[in-house]
């Protein structure tokens, strides 16, 4: 299989038998997946798990929870991706993204010269700037979200960069953990409602 892309997705399994974003995890796998992994969803223990399909077999892994954690530190460092342009399917593991990543920390990754965030090293970041959702432009190299998705079709957003020295409240997103404040000095405090209408969509 060396070679051969694989499309992966991770995932999370509801006490409900279901999966939040199951849409987003049909077009990143392939429709052809989709009625393995209804079955798989109705069949599986709630929990985290890591997916594959090859084309005619869905292949899932229980993995830990999301390495997010409520009000936990960030550290900044230079994209392993800031050489590339634009949006890319998620990496299989291991991938680049396991040298930026340090348990209990997370690491916000900027261009080259360390001014603009393009994401985290698990989730991808919208922040507010006073009136609005603001996500990253479109031609950044990070993974092609999920989550930055379905907000971006679902509320009103703008695109802008998103600059590592600008005090707008920043949330991480994802299909796993939904969203995730984090502690950024300098950085006001996500708005409660604003973080609610998000939850809502991610949680659909």
């Amino acid at each position: 299989m060396h070679g051969v892309f694989v499309p992966y997705t991770a995932l999370k399994v509801t006490e409900a038998s279901s999966i939040p974003l199951f849409e987003g995890h049909v077009r990143r796998l392939g429709e052809a997946s989709r009625g393995a992994l209804r079955h798989f969803a109705s069949q599986a223990s709630a929990g985290v798990y890591r997916v594959t399909w090859d084309g005619k077999q869905l292949t899932t892994t229980a993995r830990p929870p999301s390495r997010l954690v409520e009000g936990m530190p960030t550290r900044v460092l230079v994209s392993p991706f800031a050489g590339q342009r634009g949006r890319f399917p998620k990496p299989l593991p291991p991938s680049p993204y396991e040298g930026v990543r340090v348990a209990g920390l997370s690491t916000l990754l900027t261009d080259a010269a360390g001014e603009e965030l393009y994401e985290s090293c698990v989730a991808s970041v919208v922040a507010w700037d006073g009136s609005s959702l603001v996500l990253p432009p479109e031609e950044v190299p990070s993974v092609a979200s999920l989550a930055e998705a379905e907000v971006a079709a679902r509320c009103e957003v703008r695109r802008a960069k998103l600059l590592v020295e600008a005090d707008w409240p920043l949330l991480l997103i994802n299909a796993v953990a939904g969203s995730c404040a984090v502690n950024v000095p300098g950085r006001k405090a996500f708005p409660k409602d604003v973080r609610a209408r998000i939850d809502a969509v991610l949680a659909s």
